[in-house]
């Protein structure tokens, strides 16, 4: 569980990501002592579950189904699974959001609106609500509603075309960073302004 001493340990964090940015968001503020609820896809749990080798052993050395990927990015959490299409799991996102200062997504722009769980809605149930929404290409524009992963992203800023063997050498041309750095520094980011947001809310004398 979180470090219920740490700095944030008065913050309440509604955890609606998956994958990467938003967990590792998510995870540090966790490590700060935040109380982060982790909302996980019923029946299958959040993708990265799966995603492996390698795989957590239990105490006798077997292989669990706990993948490394999951653990690495979900420390600290508490974990409830839901569907969102139902309305009844609808509403207990509502009521988690009631009772959070921070709200973390990274569904593709309109996808929580069909369910009623947009930063609108949301914030109709709490209106001191931070509401942080992480995707690949922000909320407007023309590729707003197109999804983006690390990979992609690197090869759209020019990172693979610097990495990897030399021109001429076997294995040559654009690779990929051995990690999901897009990810990494994305969640660095919207930790720090979740955090910043509630200080300043609270600073203005809101909860």
């Amino acid at each position: 569980m979180s470090n219920k001493n740490g700095p944030l340990s008065h913050v309440s964090v509604l955890d609606l990501s998956r994958i990467m940015a938003g967990p590792w968001s998510t995870q540090i503020l966790a490590d700060l002592g935040a109380d982060v609820i982790k909302v996980e896809r019923k029946g299958h749990g959040d993708d990265t579950r799966k995603w492996g080798p390698p795989y957590l052993k239990d105490s006798d050395g077997n292989q669990t189904k706990e993948s490394g990927y999951y653990l690495s990015v979900n420390r600290g959490k508490r974990s409830i699974e839901l569907d969102l299409s139902n309305p009844n799991d609808q509403d207990v996102v509502k009521q988690l959001a009631k009772r959070a200062d921070i709200v973390v997504e990274n569904f593709k722009v309109g996808a929580l609106e069909k369910f009623g769980l947009s930063a609108a809605h949301l914030r109709k149930e709490n209106p001191r609500l931070i509401y942080c929404s992480i995707t690949g290409f922000g909320q407007t524009g023309p590729r707003a509603e197109q999804a983006a992963y690390d990979f992609m992203i690197q090869a759209m800023g020019g990172i693979m075309s610097v990495t990897g063997e030399r021109d001429g050498q076997p294995g040559a041309g654009p690779q990929k960073n051995w990690r999901a750095n897009c990810g990494y520094n994305d969640g660095h980011v919207r930790n720090n302004f979740g955090a910043r947001g509630v200080g300043e809310t609270r600073s203005n004398g809101n909860r």
